[in-house]
């Protein structure tokens, strides 16, 4: 028999269910479910509990989810029944705002809100499994969120420009995930569509944004039809220090993309120091891309790039200033401005497809890539390939191990 750990009490459930449910039950079985969150948010929520919510259910945010749980004995929101996850939407606010700790999120939606579909402004909160789309960012952690995960997520054309007008280089929007605090984790997530008009830039979006964060970990996410998989900033004052990429799967069928792009001192939301991306795997064909762009100031304190794999139409790579420290890599474009690493090589990758970035035989990223401690990746735990083959001791440059 299982025992309870010393001081734990055992959590109540409650239920909600949009079509079948009446605020005037208990709410604390299916057959009495509450209908409503307005139950879910005046609920006196403590450690442990958990809130079960009825799949095919639609609600109109927000969802607020205000008490604390704690490290061992969390807060969870779960799925109940069979159908597609319950849908929360509405215009005039986020659509799920996490302002407490130690919250596990998982099945739900949050579609069309007024800015963010998830908002974690606590820490150590923890989304699995949900969707987000149609937002302006489909998860955002502010400034305040810090040691939160993002995993195994769907993440679709949250498309919406917060910020657009002429002028000003300052259109805004458009994000899967909009990272403005520091060591949250954004893994095994599926993110796709992250692009919109710009009367700035012509288009703009991005997978994973970070903006004034530090330490924060991106990595094993498939990444399909974004603008650009990751920009890097920091308003001056601030630091977006440390940020780590680890076998990410770039592609994109846009006429125009990139994977990275960060700064040195001399732009506006720079200095972007100590970021590192290793094991990527980048494949954009159109003419108007690029593999990574480190400007205004690139230095290796800005970039280190170990074990990637770029196949671009455009340029595979760019760096001024005294460049960034790059090794292990395979490069293929129509120009590149950078120096290549004493293993690395301009060459033809030889994916599978352009969807399917695995290496074909004889592909010159086999066996390419210099051998990594973890801390290159963010940690033993995430030292192993995209689909979680382990790394060997003469590894692949890519996010396939063969």
């Amino acid at each position: 028999m299982a025992s309870t750990h010393a001081g734990a009490r055992a959590g109540a459930t409650y239920f909600v269910d949009s079509r079948a449910g009446d605020d005037g039950a208990a709410g604390t079985s299916a057959a009495t479910a509450w209908k409503s969150l307005d139950k879910v948010n005046a609920a006196a929520l403590k450690p442990g509990d958990t809130i079960s919510v009825k799949r095919g259910s639609g609600f109109t945010g927000p969802l607020r989810l205000k008490a604390s749980g704690t490290a061992a004995q969390p807060i969870k929101i779960q799925a109940y029944g069979t159908g597609a996850l319950a849908k929360i939407s509405g215009t005039r606010d986020d659509c799920v705002v996490v302002k407490g700790d130690h919250w596990r999120v998982s099945g739900l939606r949050a579609s069309g809100c007024r800015w963010a579909g998830f908002l974690l402004d606590g820490d150590s909160n923890e989304l699995n499994g949900v969707q987000a789309d149609r937002n302006v960012a489909g998860v955002y952690v502010t400034p305040a969120g810090s040691r939160n995960t993002i995993r195994d997520s769907v993440l679709t054309d949250n498309n919406r420009m917060s910020v657009n007008d002429e002028g000003g280089d300052n259109d805004s929007g458009a994000f899967g995930v909009l990272l403005n605090g520091d060591d949250n984790v954004v893994t095994g997530n599926t993110i796709t569509g992250s692009y919109a008009k710009s009367d700035d830039y012509g288009t703009d979006g991005a997978a994973v944004e970070i903006f004034n964060g530090d330490r924060n970990r991106v990595t094993h996410n498939t990444s399909r039809n974004n603008e650009t998989f990751t920009e890097l900033g920091a308003r001056k004052g601030k630091t977006a220090t440390g940020n780590v990429f680890a076998f990410n799967v770039v592609t994109s069928a846009r006429s125009r993309g990139s994977f990275l792009i960060t700064r040195g001192s001399h732009h506006v939301v720079g200095p972007v120091k100590g970021t590192i991306a290793v094991h990527n795997s980048v494949y954009l064909p159109a003419r108007d891309t690029i593999g990574w762009s480190c400007h205004d100031g690139c230095a290796p304190s800005i970039l280190k790039l170990r074990n990637n794999v770029v196949m671009v139409g455009g340029e595979a790579g760019w760096e001024d200033g005294s460049g960034a420290d790059e090794d292990g890599g395979v490069y293929k474009g129509r120009t590149a401005k950078f120096k290549l690493g004493p293993k690395s090589v301009m060459a033809d990758p030889k994916f599978v497809s352009r969807t399917d970035l695995h290496l074909r035989p004889g592909s010159p990223a086999l066996k390419r890539g210099v051998p990594l401690t973890p801390r290159w990746y963010g940690g033993k735990a995430f030292g192993k390939d995209i689909t979680g083959k382990a790394l060997p001791g003469s590894p692949d440059a890519g996010a396939y191990q063969s």
